[in-house]
């Protein structure tokens, strides 16, 4: 517990010291902890994290999280093309080993460099959002999905009774996650509160469910995958917190999901 706690403490602080900074270099910490969440989850599917075909997929996280805005690059390839195209690689890859590397393998890497890179660039460019309050909304969505996590933790000791998903995640309860619901979605009725009328109460509400319903379901998807390995954290990067994605889960769907659906108000 103890290391546990300074961990949290060391690398909160400098988290969200370089997110209250933002620029190039917050941006270049979300670009390195995508790369080492790619990194984490090749080597919980048990694939060469520094084969040959494991180079594409590096390559396409450095694509989606490369801060182009801080460095004022004008990249205008889309998204969708720059998505294709990588594909088009992976299959290549398994006509150039002749099946060494096989469809199964290809579509794993594939799914983890879409998965990891498109969630993390949406972290970091929430932080340079348009209206100037970037800070604002990159705290309220983390804020609003640790409230989550925080909620689901302890009304779920305290009152848990009936299992979520026994079968994916024993410990989750379903008095749990509606408690986290609820401590999610005040959470970000306090951001609007304070937000001088940027951020209507309605919105905050939708924030907030999203917020927790999205990010739990983000970490049952973690949850789902580790089980199928066989393994606790995806990493060692962070002692007693696990790795990157431990730490990430829900954090790489909820920014994609709320600014997909057009959540924020900007």
């Amino acid at each position: 517990m103890k290391q546990r706690l300074i961990t949290g403490i060391i690398a909160g602080a400098v988290f969200l010291g370089l997110c209250f900074i933002g620029g190039l270099w917050y941006h270049l910490l979300i670009l390195a902890m995508a790369l080492i969440g790619y990194y984490e989850f090749l080597r919980m599917t048990n694939t060469a994290p520094f084969g040959g075909t494991a180079w594409i997929g590096y390559a396409g996280v450095l694509l989606f999280v490369f801060p182009w805005g801080p460095l004022q690059l004008d990249f205008q390839i889309p998204w969708e093309h720059v998505l294709w195209l990588l594909l088009l690689l992976f299959l290549l890859a398994t006509v150039f080993t002749k099946n060494v590397i096989d469809i199964k393998r290809v579509s794993l890497l594939f799914l983890a460099s879409a998965y990891i890179g498109i969630g993390f660039s949406f972290i970091a460019e929430s932080r340079h959002a348009p209206d100037g309050h970037g800070i604002f909304w990159t705290f309220l969505l983390l804020a609003s999905i640790w409230a989550s996590d925080a909620g689901a933790y302890f009304v779920g000791r305290a009152m848990g009774r009936h299992k979520l998903w026994p079968s994916i995640s024993p410990n989750k309860t379903i008095e749990g996650a509606v408690g986290g619901v609820v401590i999610a979605v005040f959470t970000s009725l306090l951001f609007s509160f304070f937000s001088d009328g940027f951020l209507a109460a309605g919105q905050a509400i939708l924030i907030g469910l999203s917020c927790a319903v999205i990010g739990q379901l983000g970490d049952l998807v973690q949850s789902a995958y580790k089980r199928v390995y066989g393994i606790k954290d995806s990493g060692k990067l962070l002692p007693g917190h696990g790795g990157i994605l431990d730490r990430c889960d829900s954090w790489i769907v909820v920014f994609p999901f709320v600014h997909i659906l057009s959540l924020l108000p900007y």
